[in-house]
């Protein structure tokens, strides 16, 4: 937003224009409003478990239960392979960053049209919206994460020097999770049909992902392909790193960051882009 300074009446009078053109990101300005997008990460935290009676134990259920169906069918009945890593937590290892990405996914691309009231009467950057639906997750996965070293522990899994690369593995979740939102937020504020693909999008990209299979079913001249699907590299990347049998993610991760990279990139220039039309249109 562009914004040009007058006296009137001895006091400064500011005026907010949107920005023309493909502008830049804003991210100067997100960083002063950066006090604004922690009280916004709380708060969908503190509503998130309001009035519920297991509370945050929700984070850890969901990625528990669905590593018992996993290694119930695919484990024991269809003899999936697992890289010689015990299927339960090969399965709940996968399902970590897994569940942190299709939260930060489908939280981000609502995250305008639930926030109308607020978009309508205040100005701030509207980046603080889908960024802090997206860092909320984060809480979620640190609990869940608990559960995992205890089941490494319970299986006698130590981790080795890979374990330093985790974070890096752990922000490019969150990057693929933002950019694709970032798209979907604003492209769901003009056109309300986005918010029905969410779902069947999110579970597309599941089956797509080796959360319930290794990616050593994949032959060796498509492993670098099967890169594009950037959670193909975060998920084989959590394992290496943590159980530390899994094959290196190798050009497989390489092609992934550089598709986050261009979905960022480009998500943050079309978000920018339609930002003037936020709160006429939703």
């Amino acid at each position: 937003m562009s914004s040009r300074q007058s006296e009137i009446q001895g006091g400064p009078t500011f005026f907010i224009r949107p920005a023309a053109g493909w502008t830049s990101p804003g991210l100067k300005e997100l960083w002063e409003y950066r006090e604004l997008l922690y009280f916004l990460t709380w708060r969908d935290v503190k509503v998130r478990y309001k009035q519920t009676v297991l509370g945050a134990a929700w984070v850890i259920i969901q990625p528990f239960f669905m590593m018992v169906v996993f290694s119930l069918f695919f484990g024991r009945l269809a003899h999936v392979p697992s890289d010689g890593i015990p299927y339960p937590i090969f399965a709940y290892c996968a399902l970590l960053p897994w569940q942190l990405f299709a939260h930060a996914l489908s939280e981000s691309s609502n995250s305008l049209v639930a926030n109308e009231r607020l978009i309508t009467k205040v100005y701030f950057p509207r980046l603080c919206v889908p960024i802090s639906a997206v860092l909320g997750g984060l809480i979620d996965f640190a609990i869940a994460f608990v559960i995992l070293l205890l089941m490494m522990a319970y299986y006698g899994i130590h981790p080795t020097w890979a374990v330093f690369t985790l974070p890096g593995f752990l922000l490019l979740a969150i990057a693929t999770a933002l950019g694709v939102g970032l798209w979907l937020s604003a492209l769901n504020v003009k056109y309300r049909d986005v918010r029905y693909t969410i779902a069947f999008l999110i579970q597309f990209w599941l089956v797509a992902t080796p959360v319930a299979y290794p990616s050593s079913l994949i032959p060796i001249r498509w492993r670098a392909l099967y890169g594009l699907n950037p959670m193909a590299g975060v998920v084989e990347g959590f394992r290496w790193a943590l159980l530390g049998k899994s094959e290196r993610p190798g050009a497989m991760l390489a092609v992934s960051v550089v598709v986050v990279a261009m979905i960022v990139l480009g998500g943050l220039y079309y978000f920018r882009r339609m930002e003037a039309e936020f709160a006429d249109v939703v």
